[in-house]
């Protein structure tokens, strides 16, 4: 929580949600932090949701990777399977 670019590679990965956290955490440490705080929450929602039982159908606005929108998970549909 120090780093938020830390925190948004290891739930994202490396992809586009990095790199416009990174660009925020330059441009100010609050808006990176926010982004992150954003990204990691969506994370732990859907993984939550699936673990639950729940699929949520409408992406995240403003999360572009598939990792995050499927909560870690393989395929929505496949709930029980975790990568």
């Amino acid at each position: 929580f120090i780093v938020p670019p830390l925190g948004v590679f290891l739930v994202a990965g490396c992809g586009v949600d990095l790199l416009i956290n990174i660009l925020l955490t330059c441009l100010g440490y609050f808006p990176g932090h926010i982004h992150a705080f954003y990204v990691e929450y969506v994370y732990y929602k859907r993984r939550d949701e699936a673990r639950a039982g729940m699929v949520s159908s409408a992406p995240a606005p403003g999360v572009y990777s598939e990792r995050v929108q499927r909560g870690g998970y393989g395929t929505m549909g496949s709930v029980g399977s975790a990568y």
